[in-house]
């Protein structure tokens, strides 16, 4: 459910997607899935010969004939599952995780995962103030 479009490796790096799917389960449960995939680069590990730019075999390739890995982007994917239907909550949650990801940052993913698991949602129609405090504590 999480690649409708299928696993497919790409020459270019592809813009991050998101998407949501309900699942049911055998109890007629509903489970929201939102979904983020990204494209990260991986080695292709056939490679190509580097050849001139008029395809002449004949004569001698590039850096001794050695055979160049060709780059390309494999496509990754960030899930989170819940009996809940908040999907701009979960998406920025999920850009959360990935641009941390991407980016590299010092700060341990297990942590940040953790934080949002630990997150405590405010109940409807409490007081700003409550919501404030919550906050607070995570940071």
């Amino acid at each position: 459910f999480c690649q409708p479009g299928g696993w497919r490796l790409s020459r270019e790096r592809k813009a991050p997607t998101f998407f949501t799917v309900v699942l049911t389960d055998i109890d007629s449960d509903r489970h929201y899935c939102s979904c983020l995939t990204f494209y990260e680069a991986e080695v292709n590990l056939q490679g190509s010969k580097s050849m001139e730019a008029d395809g002449d075999d004949d004569e001698e390739p590039e850096e001794g004939g050695l055979i160049q890995p060709a780059q390309v982007f494999a496509p990754k994917s960030l899930i989170l599952v819940s009996r809940l239907d908040y999907p701009e909550i979960f998406r920025g949650c999920l850009g959360l995780i990935y641009t941390v990801y991407i980016d590299s940052l010092n700060f341990p993913l297990e942590s940040l995962v953790a934080n949002l698991f630990t997150f405590q949602v405010p109940v409807a129609g409490g007081s700003q103030q409550d919501s404030a405090c919550r906050l607070d504590s995570l940071q």
